[in-house]
């Protein structure tokens, strides 16, 4: 009984020394660039930008595939911090992907609601509960404002509405008029 015990325990222990080589002398590395592309993103999962998510997008753009300027709801601030990191020039944001809107959030009339799941199966980041042929409601702390559930909608219960800006979300816009540097001038005195 004791052999079998100190078996097992050196079976463990080899398995764990070799599971253990094998984790560190085959590990993968991923794209330390993509992941600071993908922060930099506003991870709405919307496929505005004409990819599947924000991930997709980023490995777009750090393969050279595409251009910086095809995510809307990251606006035009997304589109320079993209510029900043990757040393390129700034491009305007691309107006066949879409135009930046104010930050929304997906709410559902329960009255009209149908319960037929199509907005469920549409959300990619599941901000939506319910089940079928009862009423569903958004969860509106994970919805991203990305409008995928509202076309599938049969009876269009499902509208947008704006956040209201607070301290917590609120952020500075930069002025629209151009800061000019002051110039004093000085007289020379004729003499």
């Amino acid at each position: 009984m004791l052999t079998a015990l100190l078996v097992m325990l050196g079976l463990a222990l080899l398995l764990g020394v070799l599971l253990g080589y094998s984790a560190l002398k085959f590990k993968v590395e991923g794209d330390p660039l993509i992941a600071r592309i993908d922060a930099i993103l506003p991870q709405t999962q919307c496929g505005q930008c004409g990819y599947p998510g924000c991930k997709p997008y980023a490995t777009a753009i750090a393969k050279g595939e595409a251009d910086i300027n095809q995510c809307p709801p990251g606006g035009e601030a997304g589109v320079h911090a993209l510029a900043d990191l990757l040393g390129v020039e700034y491009k305007p944001l691309s107006a066949e992907h879409g135009l930046p809107k104010p930050k929304s959030v997906a709410v559902i009339d329960e009255n009209v609601c149908i319960g037929c799941t199509l907005c469920i199966q549409a959300c990619p980041v599941d901000a939506i509960l319910g089940a079928a042929k009862h009423m569903h409601t958004v969860i509106a702390s994970e919805c991203t404002g990305c409008e995928l559930c509202v076309a599938p909608c049969p009876v269009d219960c499902i509208s947008m509405e704006p956040i209201a800006e607070s301290p917590a979300n609120w952020k500075w816009r930069y002025p629209v008029f151009e800061i000019k540097p002051e110039v004093t001038v000085t007289k020379k005195s004729a003499a």
